[in-house]
């Protein structure tokens, strides 16, 4: 059964940092796509960060800001959110397919597993 566990979030001022893990349980991550998706009250669930098949994704907004990494030996997933503003406030949701993807992966309905989310929120 494949399980995936979020942690890291929290509460913290503007500018602030946070990483957020996955922790992957049930099966291996190899070459599996990963990604990080995030949902704000009132607001659709948006792509933020993934690895596919080609290479590393970033929605505009956090670009330079976040940095998504895997560690295949920890089964591991992490978002580095660095400079963080209030409109990052969001539930932080991970996200797996199983097998190969080529190509960007920032599509929601292209993952098949999802963890329970993490609250991130930033304010003063």
């Amino acid at each position: 059964q494949v399980q995936l566990v979020e942690s890291g979030g929290g509460l913290v001022q503007p500018g602030g940092s946070l990483r957020l893990s996955c922790a992957a349980a049930g099966f291996t991550l190899n070459d599996d796509v990963v990604g990080w998706f995030r949902q704000a009250p009132g607001k659709e669930r948006e792509g933020v960060s993934c690895i596919s098949s080609t290479g590393t994704y970033y929605v505009d907004t956090v670009k330079g800001r976040f940095s998504i990494s895997r560690d295949n030996a920890k089964n591991t997933l992490y978002l580095q959110m660095n400079n963080l503003r209030p409109e990052d406030t969001a539930v932080y949701y991970c996200a797996v397919r199983r097998g190969r993807h080529f190509g960007t992966c920032l599509t929601s309905s292209l993952y098949n597993s999802w963890g329970q989310g993490t609250q991130v929120t930033v304010s003063s």
